[in-house]
């Protein structure tokens, strides 16, 4: 019987999906995920689960939408021992092991992996005790700014320039930790216990380029006079789209210097050609151990994308696609051809798909697909839908280039069309052309929890 491929699933935190030099990006420098990305299957079209680090990622982990697992906001975590994909590996007879960030707010910080090196575990100290103060158990990113933990972003885009963060410093732990892992999974040439026969999945989770805008000296001044603003762009017209998520719109010139946002998106740029070297630096640890990744799976993409100033606003939580839409390609040349798949995915989808490609069995309750007849050039069966949710108030469905929004709190709706409005710069939702759909958007919605409301 043959073993089971090896895993490799590297992960980013607020990678915008078209800062790579595999998306086309000229100017930031990703020579090693171009590498990977030239052999393998890119999902063009693919979109977080949740606009939020935890949400994100815990939906990833549970190969189900917000709603399904119970994540919908910061701070939440799924129950303890949940049936994440890692879990489900395990019982198919993978070791698991998790470097870096998985952001776990809860009681397991496990979570169905058998290892986590030099990883974020932070219990949430509401597990602990009564009464505690809401700052330190907020479930919402806006306790957190009320608490004076986090500020806005304009202070954050003030703050930009070379420097050596505190993420930076945990990445590096990150990787020297997976380093550590796989020497002694593959190699252990002290006491010989190493156990390459055994199946691996693992997972190299950095935090970069999630702000602090705070980057290497000398890529920070690489990128400074390269990178390009979104200028003169006007805030959009809704009370969520048109400001961020902790202040009001950021318009270059206006209500900020253009060369702090310069700086800001040099730092970005930079942080994104950081982990591409990190990155390698685990391949090549993995080369060096005797491996042939192209035997491996090798999976990269991120938990939600960065808005960078796009329509004058900063960060993650809206369905514009520079918030949503992430960088997504599977590797595993031998099996599947390299190629580019344009239908919509998501991110809960990898569980699915993790289960297809290993023949694990699949648990029940998912809201996840594979992706693997996509990956083999099947779409005939392919349901081209794409679903966000934020915050247990705000949705987005994507049918094709269609996406249509929702938000609860009162009642508005937003619809933009790809194809012929790509800078989603004009609200589609009471013209003609999509009128038919709209009845099928809100049937949609209600099946996934949300209810449409006309507005008082």
């Amino acid at each position: 019987m043959n073993k089971k491929p090896n895993i490799l699933f590297l992960m980013s935190d607020e990678h915008r999906f078209d800062v790579s030099g595999f998306t086309g990006n000229p100017v930031v420098r990703t020579p090693f995920l171009d590498r990977l990305a030239k052999d393998a299957v890119i999902f063009t079209n693919a979109y977080t689960p949740s606009p939020v680090c935890i949400p994100a990622r815990q939906c990833i982990a549970a190969g189900q939408f917000p709603r399904t697992c119970g994540v919908e906001n910061y701070g939440q975590d799924l129950t303890p021992n949940y049936q994440t994909f890692a879990k489900t590996l395990v019982q198919g007879g993978y070791k698991t092991a998790a470097a870096g960030k998985l952001h776990h707010f809860g009681i397991d910080q496990m979570q169905g992996w058998l290892y986590r090196i030099a990883g974020d575990c932070e219990v949430s100290s509401k597990h602990y005790a009564q009464g505690c103060n809401r700052s330190a158990t907020s479930d919402n990113a806006s306790g957190l700014l009320e608490s004076g933990i986090k500020w806005d972003d304009k202070k954050e885009i003030l703050r930009a320039g070379p420097g050596h963060s505190a993420y930076a410093r945990r990445d590096e732990l990150a990787v020297q930790g997976a380093k550590n892992f796989i020497y002694e999974h593959f190699i252990d040439s002290y006491y010989d216990r190493a156990t390459p026969y055994v199946p691996l999945m693992l997972y190299v989770g950095l935090l970069n380029p999630h702000y602090p805008y705070i980057a290497e000296e000398n890529l920070f001044n690489y990128y400074l006079n390269r990178v390009e603003l979104y200028e003169n762009q006007e805030p959009f017209n809704h009370p969520f789209l048109g400001r961020c998520s902790n202040c009001g719109p950021l318009r270059p010139g206006i209500d900020i210097d253009k060369r702090d946002v310069k700086r800001a998106m040099a730092a970005y740029y930079a942080n994104i050609e950081t982990i591409d070297k990190q990155f390698e630096q685990v391949f090549k640890a993995l080369e060096e151990a005797g491996e042939d990744l192209d035997e491996w799976i090798i999976i990269y993409t991120t938990d939600h994308g960065e808005m960078l100033g796009e329509h004058a606003i900063w960060e993650k939580q809206r369905f514009f696609e520079g918030s949503v839409k992430v960088p997504l390609f599977i590797r595993y040349p031998k099996k599947y051809a390299p190629k580019k798949v344009d239908k919509n995915v998501n991110l809960a989808d990898l569980f699915a798909t993790l289960c297809e490609l290993t023949e694990t069995p699949l648990p029940d309750h998912l809201d996840s697909r594979s992706l693997v007849p996509l990956m083999a050039g099947d779409d005939s069966d392919w349901m081209d839908e794409s679903i966000s949710q934020w915050g247990g108030r705000n949705l987005m469905i994507k049918w094709g280039a269609v996406k249509y929004q929702l938000y609860t709190d009162d009642g508005s709706e937003v619809l933009f069309d790809l194809d012929t409005d790509p800078s989603e710069s004009s609200n589609l939702i009471h013209h003609e052309k999509y009128k038919a759909l709209l009845p099928k958007f809100r049937e949609r919605a209600e099946v996934l929890g949300f209810r449409y409301k006309t507005c008082n």
